[in-house]
Protein backbone atom coordinates (compact mmCIF):
# COMPACT_ATOMS: atom_id res chain seq x y z
CA UNK A 1 0.00 0.00 0.00
CA UNK A 2 2.61 2.40 0.86
CA UNK A 3 4.50 1.98 -2.33
CA UNK A 4 0.85 2.75 -4.63
CA UNK A 5 0.34 5.73 -2.21
CA UNK A 6 4.10 6.84 -2.69
CA UNK A 7 3.37 6.34 -6.72
CA UNK A 8 0.58 8.29 -6.51
CA UNK A 9 2.08 11.02 -5.12
CA UNK A 10 4.47 11.35 -7.88
CA UNK A 11 2.26 11.16 -10.40
CA UNK A 12 0.21 14.18 -8.53
CA UNK A 13 3.48 16.08 -8.11
CA UNK A 14 4.49 15.73 -12.11
CA UNK A 15 1.18 16.36 -13.28
CA UNK A 16 0.72 19.63 -10.89
CA UNK A 17 4.16 20.71 -12.50
CA UNK A 18 3.26 19.89 -15.90
CA UNK A 19 -0.11 22.13 -15.11
CA UNK A 20 1.96 25.32 -13.26
CA UNK A 21 4.76 24.81 -16.85
CA UNK A 22 1.86 24.93 -18.94
CA UNK A 23 -0.08 28.15 -17.19
CA UNK A 24 3.31 30.23 -16.38
CA UNK A 25 3.94 29.50 -20.61
CA UNK A 26 0.13 30.67 -21.68
CA UNK A 27 0.06 33.71 -19.17
CA UNK A 28 4.06 34.45 -21.05
CA UNK A 29 2.27 33.99 -24.69
CA UNK A 30 -0.35 36.09 -23.48
CA UNK A 31 1.61 38.89 -21.75
CA UNK A 32 3.93 38.68 -24.70
CA UNK A 33 1.09 38.74 -27.34
CA UNK A 34 -0.35 41.76 -26.15
CA UNK A 35 2.21 44.24 -25.79
CA UNK A 36 2.60 43.38 -29.03
CA UNK A 37 -1.22 44.16 -30.41
CA UNK A 38 -1.06 48.04 -28.29
CA UNK A 39 1.60 48.72 -30.80
CA UNK A 40 0.05 47.17 -33.82
CA UNK A 41 -3.65 48.64 -32.80
CA UNK A 42 -3.31 52.35 -31.43
CA UNK A 43 -6.51 53.64 -30.98
CA UNK A 44 -7.79 55.60 -33.89
CA UNK A 45 -10.13 57.98 -32.67
CA UNK A 46 -9.41 60.19 -29.20
CA UNK A 47 -9.16 59.82 -25.52
CA UNK A 48 -12.09 62.32 -24.03
CA UNK A 49 -12.79 62.74 -20.18
CA UNK A 50 -15.81 61.66 -19.56
CA UNK A 51 -16.16 62.70 -15.31
CA UNK A 52 -12.94 61.09 -14.17
CA UNK A 53 -11.80 58.59 -16.58
CA UNK A 54 -11.33 58.94 -20.31
CA UNK A 55 -13.57 57.04 -23.10
CA UNK A 56 -12.70 56.60 -26.37
CA UNK A 57 -14.44 58.02 -29.72
CA UNK A 58 -13.50 57.82 -33.32
CA UNK A 59 -15.31 59.90 -35.20
CA UNK A 60 -15.83 59.84 -39.52
CA UNK A 61 -17.70 62.36 -41.95
CA UNK A 62 -19.31 65.39 -41.98
CA UNK A 63 -23.13 66.79 -41.94
CA UNK A 64 -25.72 66.70 -39.34
CA UNK A 65 -27.42 65.11 -37.76
CA UNK A 66 -24.78 62.79 -36.56
CA UNK A 67 -25.26 59.69 -36.24
CA UNK A 68 -23.72 58.05 -32.47
CA UNK A 69 -23.00 54.08 -32.65
CA UNK A 70 -23.84 52.15 -29.18
CA UNK A 71 -21.70 48.47 -29.42
CA UNK A 72 -23.60 45.21 -28.68
CA UNK A 73 -22.02 43.11 -25.78
CA UNK A 74 -18.56 42.19 -25.86
CA UNK A 75 -18.04 44.45 -28.75
CA UNK A 76 -16.79 48.04 -28.90
CA UNK A 77 -16.20 50.73 -31.89
CA UNK A 78 -14.26 48.14 -33.96
CA UNK A 79 -17.12 46.25 -34.18
CA UNK A 80 -19.08 48.46 -36.70
CA UNK A 81 -16.22 48.41 -39.47
CA UNK A 82 -18.45 47.74 -42.10
CA UNK A 83 -21.17 50.25 -41.10
CA UNK A 84 -19.45 53.27 -40.43
CA UNK A 85 -17.16 54.18 -43.18
CA UNK A 86 -20.30 53.03 -45.13
CA UNK A 87 -22.75 56.05 -43.46
CA UNK A 88 -20.22 58.15 -43.18
CA UNK A 89 -20.56 59.12 -46.92
CA UNK A 90 -23.71 60.71 -45.83
CA UNK A 91 -23.47 62.46 -42.55
CA UNK A 92 -20.82 62.69 -39.77
CA UNK A 93 -21.02 59.56 -37.45
CA UNK A 94 -19.01 58.82 -33.84
CA UNK A 95 -18.22 55.22 -32.41
CA UNK A 96 -17.47 54.79 -29.20
CA UNK A 97 -16.22 52.24 -25.90
CA UNK A 98 -18.29 51.97 -22.97
CA UNK A 99 -15.74 52.46 -20.00
CA UNK A 100 -13.86 49.32 -19.51
CA UNK A 101 -14.07 48.13 -23.41
CA UNK A 102 -11.77 48.32 -26.14
CA UNK A 103 -9.05 51.51 -25.64
CA UNK A 104 -11.42 53.44 -23.12
CA UNK A 105 -11.00 53.70 -19.41
CA UNK A 106 -12.82 51.74 -16.93
CA UNK A 107 -13.24 54.87 -14.12
CA UNK A 108 -13.21 54.14 -10.50
CA UNK A 109 -16.82 53.66 -10.34
CA UNK A 110 -18.56 50.57 -10.46
CA UNK A 111 -20.51 49.78 -13.77
CA UNK A 112 -24.35 50.84 -13.50
CA UNK A 113 -26.89 50.35 -16.72
CA UNK A 114 -27.98 53.23 -15.69
CA UNK A 115 -25.30 55.55 -15.97
CA UNK A 116 -23.95 54.21 -19.59
CA UNK A 117 -26.03 57.01 -21.25
CA UNK A 118 -24.76 59.94 -18.97
CA UNK A 119 -21.48 58.89 -19.56
CA UNK A 120 -21.85 58.82 -23.18
CA UNK A 121 -23.63 62.77 -22.94
CA UNK A 122 -20.68 63.65 -21.39
CA UNK A 123 -18.41 62.19 -24.09
CA UNK A 124 -20.02 63.52 -26.75
CA UNK A 125 -19.80 67.19 -25.50
CA UNK A 126 -16.59 66.48 -24.41
CA UNK A 127 -15.65 65.56 -27.82
CA UNK A 128 -17.17 68.72 -29.19
CA UNK A 129 -20.25 66.74 -31.04
CA UNK A 130 -22.78 68.78 -30.97
CA UNK A 131 -26.20 67.00 -31.69
CA UNK A 132 -29.16 66.43 -32.83
CA UNK A 133 -28.14 62.45 -33.05
CA UNK A 134 -29.50 59.62 -34.68
CA UNK A 135 -28.82 57.26 -31.76
CA UNK A 136 -28.22 53.22 -33.06
CA UNK A 137 -27.65 50.77 -30.53
CA UNK A 138 -26.98 46.61 -31.44
CA UNK A 139 -28.04 44.07 -28.83
CA UNK A 140 -27.31 45.21 -25.35
CA UNK A 141 -26.39 48.95 -27.28
CA UNK A 142 -29.69 48.80 -28.31
CA UNK A 143 -31.07 49.09 -24.55
CA UNK A 144 -28.40 52.17 -24.18
CA UNK A 145 -29.93 53.70 -26.97
CA UNK A 146 -33.01 53.63 -25.48
CA UNK A 147 -31.94 54.74 -22.00
CA UNK A 148 -29.79 57.50 -23.83
CA UNK A 149 -32.83 58.93 -25.55
CA UNK A 150 -35.18 58.68 -22.79
CA UNK A 151 -32.58 61.12 -20.76
CA UNK A 152 -31.89 63.19 -23.59
CA UNK A 153 -34.58 62.98 -25.79
CA UNK A 154 -34.38 66.94 -26.97
CA UNK A 155 -30.90 66.23 -28.60
CA UNK A 156 -32.46 63.10 -29.94
CA UNK A 157 -33.93 62.75 -33.50
CA UNK A 158 -33.95 59.05 -34.44
CA UNK A 159 -33.23 55.38 -33.29
CA UNK A 160 -32.25 52.62 -35.09
CA UNK A 161 -31.98 49.65 -33.03
CA UNK A 162 -30.82 46.68 -34.28
CA UNK A 163 -31.52 43.28 -32.45
CA UNK A 164 -33.23 44.72 -29.84
CA UNK A 165 -32.53 42.79 -26.61
CA UNK A 166 -35.41 41.18 -24.84
CA UNK A 167 -36.15 39.44 -21.66
CA UNK A 168 -34.36 35.74 -22.03
CA UNK A 169 -34.75 32.44 -20.07
CA UNK A 170 -32.56 31.42 -17.36
CA UNK A 171 -31.00 28.66 -18.90
CA UNK A 172 -29.93 31.01 -21.58
CA UNK A 173 -28.68 33.56 -19.40
CA UNK A 174 -26.38 31.43 -17.12
CA UNK A 175 -25.13 29.56 -19.90
CA UNK A 176 -23.99 33.19 -21.50
CA UNK A 177 -22.83 34.22 -17.79
CA UNK A 178 -20.92 31.38 -17.10
CA UNK A 179 -18.58 31.59 -20.15
CA UNK A 180 -18.20 35.39 -19.91
CA UNK A 181 -16.94 35.15 -16.50
CA UNK A 182 -14.40 32.65 -17.23
CA UNK A 183 -12.90 34.35 -20.29
CA UNK A 184 -10.76 36.95 -18.04
CA UNK A 185 -8.99 33.72 -16.45
CA UNK A 186 -9.05 31.80 -19.46
CA UNK A 187 -7.64 34.66 -21.69
CA UNK A 188 -5.14 35.54 -18.41
CA UNK A 189 -3.60 31.68 -19.09
CA UNK A 190 -3.82 32.44 -22.74
CA UNK A 191 -6.01 29.60 -23.39
CA UNK A 192 -8.53 31.94 -25.23
CA UNK A 193 -5.66 33.21 -27.59
CA UNK A 194 -4.48 29.28 -28.43
CA UNK A 195 -7.62 27.76 -29.10
CA UNK A 196 -9.29 31.41 -30.11
CA UNK A 197 -12.54 31.01 -28.77
CA UNK A 198 -13.54 34.41 -28.41
CA UNK A 199 -11.68 36.23 -31.31
CA UNK A 200 -12.83 33.92 -33.74
CA UNK A 201 -16.12 36.03 -33.67
CA UNK A 202 -14.36 38.77 -35.29
CA UNK A 203 -13.84 36.96 -38.67
CA UNK A 204 -16.02 38.23 -41.68
CA UNK A 205 -15.00 41.81 -40.46
CA UNK A 206 -13.10 44.39 -42.34
CA UNK A 207 -8.78 43.48 -41.71
CA UNK A 208 -8.02 46.55 -39.85
CA UNK A 209 -11.47 45.94 -37.31
CA UNK A 210 -11.40 42.68 -37.36
CA UNK A 211 -7.78 42.92 -35.96
CA UNK A 212 -8.84 45.41 -33.08
CA UNK A 213 -11.73 43.21 -32.37
CA UNK A 214 -9.43 40.17 -31.95
CA UNK A 215 -6.66 41.82 -29.81
CA UNK A 216 -9.59 42.96 -27.43
CA UNK A 217 -11.17 39.39 -27.21
CA UNK A 218 -8.34 38.25 -25.91
CA UNK A 219 -7.69 40.63 -23.44
CA UNK A 220 -9.06 39.74 -19.36
CA UNK A 221 -9.54 43.87 -18.92
CA UNK A 222 -12.06 44.14 -21.89
CA UNK A 223 -13.35 40.57 -21.03
CA UNK A 224 -13.96 41.36 -17.13
CA UNK A 225 -16.28 44.76 -18.45
CA UNK A 226 -17.80 42.75 -20.79
CA UNK A 227 -18.99 39.79 -18.26
CA UNK A 228 -19.82 42.71 -15.93
CA UNK A 229 -22.36 44.12 -18.47
CA UNK A 230 -23.74 41.08 -19.62
CA UNK A 231 -24.07 39.73 -15.94
CA UNK A 232 -27.05 43.05 -15.62
CA UNK A 233 -27.93 42.03 -19.02
CA UNK A 234 -31.49 41.66 -17.35
CA UNK A 235 -31.45 45.28 -15.41
CA UNK A 236 -30.45 46.84 -18.88
CA UNK A 237 -33.22 45.69 -20.49
CA UNK A 238 -35.63 46.42 -18.23
CA UNK A 239 -34.91 49.58 -17.56
CA UNK A 240 -34.90 50.24 -21.29
CA UNK A 241 -38.32 48.38 -21.51
CA UNK A 242 -39.59 51.29 -18.92
CA UNK A 243 -38.01 53.96 -20.61
CA UNK A 244 -40.42 56.40 -21.90
CA UNK A 245 -39.28 58.00 -25.30
CA UNK A 246 -40.33 61.48 -26.70
CA UNK A 247 -43.27 60.46 -30.19
CA UNK A 248 -41.74 63.35 -31.95
CA UNK A 249 -38.43 60.58 -31.97
CA UNK A 250 -38.51 58.43 -35.33
CA UNK A 251 -37.79 54.77 -34.05
CA UNK A 252 -36.93 51.65 -36.55
CA UNK A 253 -36.05 48.47 -35.72
CA UNK A 254 -33.89 46.24 -37.54
CA UNK A 255 -33.18 42.45 -37.67
CA UNK A 256 -30.14 41.81 -38.91
CA UNK A 257 -26.99 39.30 -36.95
CA UNK A 258 -30.09 37.50 -34.65
CA UNK A 259 -30.57 37.57 -30.90
CA UNK A 260 -27.96 35.67 -29.31
CA UNK A 261 -26.07 37.97 -26.74
CA UNK A 262 -23.14 38.15 -28.42
CA UNK A 263 -24.22 38.50 -31.74
CA UNK A 264 -22.09 40.88 -34.23
CA UNK A 265 -22.30 42.65 -37.61
CA UNK A 266 -19.45 40.62 -38.95
CA UNK A 267 -20.72 40.10 -42.24
CA UNK A 268 -21.23 42.65 -44.98
CA UNK A 269 -24.95 41.65 -45.83
CA UNK A 270 -26.11 41.81 -41.82
CA UNK A 271 -24.01 45.48 -41.67
CA UNK A 272 -25.90 46.35 -45.08
CA UNK A 273 -29.36 45.91 -43.08
CA UNK A 274 -27.61 48.10 -40.65
CA UNK A 275 -26.79 50.89 -43.14
CA UNK A 276 -29.52 51.27 -44.96
CA UNK A 277 -31.74 51.98 -41.95
CA UNK A 278 -29.16 54.09 -40.55
CA UNK A 279 -29.60 56.22 -44.27
CA UNK A 280 -33.03 56.38 -44.36
CA UNK A 281 -33.81 57.56 -41.08
CA UNK A 282 -30.53 60.05 -41.32
CA UNK A 283 -32.65 61.36 -44.77
CA UNK A 284 -35.96 61.21 -43.00
CA UNK A 285 -34.67 63.44 -39.54
CA UNK A 286 -32.86 66.06 -42.41
CA UNK A 287 -36.05 66.23 -44.31
CA UNK A 288 -38.01 66.97 -41.28
CA UNK A 289 -36.17 70.01 -40.11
Amino acid sequence: MGVILARVRRVLLVAAVILTFLVLAGATYQGVATAIERRQFPHPGRLVDAGGHQLHISCLGEGQPTVVLEAPATGMSATWGWVQPEVAQITRVCSYDRAGLGWSEAGDRPYQPSAVAGELRALLQGAGEPGPYVVVGHGLGAAFAVLFAAQFGSDVAGLVLIDPPVPDSTTERNQTTWLANASPWLARAGVLRATRMMSSNAAGLPDVSAGALRAFLNRPDHLTRAATELSRWEEAVRLAGDAAIDTRITVVRVEAAGREHTALLTEAGQARKASDAIRSVTGSVRAQR
